[in-house]
C-alpha cells in the first residue's frame, strides 16, 4: 500500500486548524462587538430609578422597569422549575433505562423536532392552550411556554452528558450491591454534574431573550403585577416595544434591558464555572 507523502498530510492539517482558527477568530470578533455596543449603549441607561420605578407613558422622560425586572425573574424561575426536573427526568430515562427502545427513540425524535420548533408556534400553541381558555392573558403561560422550549434542550444535553460517564463507574457501584436509582443519582450525577449544570445554564440562556411566546401568553403591562394570574411585564417584549417606538427615552431604557439580560447570563455562567471549579479542587 502507498503512503502519502508527510508534507502533504501536514500541509492538509495546517490548512483545516488555520480555517478552524481564523472562524474561532470571526465569532469572537462579532461576539466582542456585540458585547461592546450593548455595555456602551445600556450603561447610560442604569440609574437608581431604573431598578425601582414604573415604567413612565408615552412620551414622558424618567422613569423605571422594576416591574419588569420582577416579572422576567419570577416568570423564569417558574419555568425552570417546570422545564429543568421533567428535561433532567427524560435524559435520566433514555441514557440509563429506556436506552435503545421504541420508547426511547421516539421520545428522541419528539425532543429533536422541539428543540428545532420556532419558539412562535410554541407561543401559540400555548396561547390556545392556556390563554384562550382563560380568557387572559398570564405569567403561568408564560411560564409554561418557556419551560416547554427549555425542556428539550434539558433532556438533549442531560443523555449526552450521562452516557459521557463511564460504564465502569456504574459497574462498580451495582458489584456493591447499589440499586439502579441510586448509582445513577449519587454516583453518576455526581461524575457528569458540570456537564448537567451547562445544560441547565444553556436552557436558560436558551429562554432568557424569547419575545415570541410571552407576546401570546404573559403580554406586558406598566404596573405592578399582583400575581401571575394576569398580564405580567418582562423584559423582553418591553425591549421590543421600546426599541420599536419613537420616544429616545424608551429607546435608551431597552439598550438598559439588554445590557442586563446580557450580563445576568453571563454571570451566572462564570459564577457556576467557578463554582464547579473549586468544587473539583476540593
Amino acid at each position: 500500500m502507498q503512503r502519502r507523502p508527510a508534507t502533504f498530510r501536514k500541509l492538509s492539517n495546517a490548512i483545516v486548524v488555520g480555517l478552524s482558527g481564523f472562524s474561532a477568530l470571526i465569532g469572537l470578533f462579532f461576539l466582542g462587538w456585540i458585547l461592546m455596543v450593548v455595555i456602551l449603549r445600556g450603561l447610560s441607561a442604569i440609574s437608581i430609578d431604573f431598578f425601582t420605578k414604573l415604567p413612565t407613558p408615552p412620551g414622558v422622560a424618567g422613569g423605571g422597569l422594576a416591574n419588569a425586572l420582577v416579572g422576567t425573574l419570577l416568570i423564569t424561575l417558574m419555568a425552570v422549575l417546570l422545564g429543568v426536573p421533567l428535561g433532567i427526568l427524560g435524559g435520566v430515562y433514555l441514557s440509563e433505562f429506556g436506552e435503545r427502545s421504541k420508547v426511547a427513540a421516539t421520545i428522541r425524535f419528539a425532543s429533536n423536532v422541539l428543540m428545532g420548533t420556532p419558539s412562535i408556534i410554541i407561543g401559540v400553541f400555548v396561547y390556545a392552550l392556556m390563554v384562550f381558555p382563560m380568557g387572559h392573558f398570564s405569567g403561568y403561560a408564560g411560564a409554561v411556554s418557556l419551560a416547554v422550549i427549555m425542556l428539550p434542550v434539558v433532556v438533549r444535553t442531560t443523555e449526552d452528558m450521562l452516557r459521557l460517564v463511564p460504564n465502569t463507574l456504574r459497574e462498580s457501584a451495582l458489584a456493591l450491591g447499589a440499586p439502579r436509582w441510586k448509582v445513577t443519582f449519587q454516583v453518576v450525577f455526581r461524575a457528569a454534574r458540570s456537564g448537567l449544570l451547562t445544560g441547565v445554564l444553556l436552557a436558560i440562556a436558551r429562554v432568557s431573550g424569547e419575545t415570541a411566546p410571552l407576546l401570546f401568553t404573559a403580554l406586558n403591562s406598566p404596573f405592578w403585577m399582583k400575581s401571575l394570574s394576569g398580564p405580567t411585564a418582562n423584559l423582553t417584549v418591553t425591549i421590543f416595544n421600546y426599541a420599536m417606538s419613537p420616544y429616545r427615552d424608551w429607546q435608551q431604557q431597552a439598550w438598559g434591558a439588554s445590557l442586563l439580560i446580557m450580563m445576568g447570563v453571563l454571570s451566572a455562567t462564570i459564577i457556576s464555572r467557578l463554582y464547579l471549579k473549586e468544587k473539583k479542587k476540593g
